[in-house]
């Protein structure tokens, strides 16, 4: 019964747009703030690892189309850049490096509309699925222990985000979004001893959406 009703509601939402324009594109910037992580191993030897992340610019643009009023799909390319500064201690020895580490994701998302296309004001709420590609560059070194190698991996992501478009009848729209991304971690696996969080990457995104 909850598979009947799931696809009943899914055929619901497929229902098509019928006189109105349904492609659209945005193009947002803002801020992206990374996750800390930290681990602690209690010895001999006594060890202790992390790393702090600074705030960072980000970018997002996208193409889309809407199913209906209410239902949209949307192929994202998302970047940012944050600075780093992994610290690692083990009994007398120890490092501090800064690092420069810039993301690159391709995003498919699902939004879910709560107001009907012809409404000026449109929050959403969306999910989706995609791939990352993390690298970064090394910086300075403090300390008397050589640090792990630099980071160049490709990991999976989920993202989830709430937002809203405010549009002008001209098709012409300011768009606000929050998200959330969660990916696999290649600062918590080089870390000693390793952390336990997952890369979680938080964006604060402001652009303009154009309806076609």
């Amino acid at each position: 019964m909850v598979v009947l009703r799931l696809v009943l509601i899914l055929s619901v939402l497929a229902l098509p747009l019928t006189g109105q324009s349904r492609f659209f594109i945005t193009a947002l910037g803002g801020v992206s703030t990374l996750s800390a992580d930290a681990a602690t191993e209690l010895g001999p030897p006594n060890a202790v690892a992390l790393y702090s992340p600074d705030n960072g610019g980000a970018a997002n643009a996208a193409a889309g189309i809407h199913v209906n009023d209410w239902l949209s799909f949307q192929a994202n390319y998302i970047w940012n850049k944050n600075r780093l500064t992994l610290v690692q201690v083990n009994d007398r020895t120890y490092f501090e490096q800064e690092r420069s580490a810039r993301q690159h994701a391709g995003v498919v998302d699902i939004l879910l509309y709560f107001r009907h296309r012809r409404s000026w004001a449109r929050p959403y709420l969306s999910a989706g699925a995609g791939l990352v590609s993390i690298a970064d560059a090394l910086g300075n070194v403090r300390g008397g222990t050589e640090p792990p190698p630099k980071v160049a991996e490709v990991r999976a992501l989920l993202r989830v985000a709430v937002g809203i478009d405010l549009m002008h009848s001209s098709g012409w729209g300011f768009r606000y979004s929050f998200s959330e991304s969660i990916s696999g971690n290649p600062y918590s696996a080089i870390l000693k001893p390793r952390g336990p969080r997952n890369l979680a990457n938080f964006q604060n995104l402001f652009g303009f959406v154009r309806y076609f």
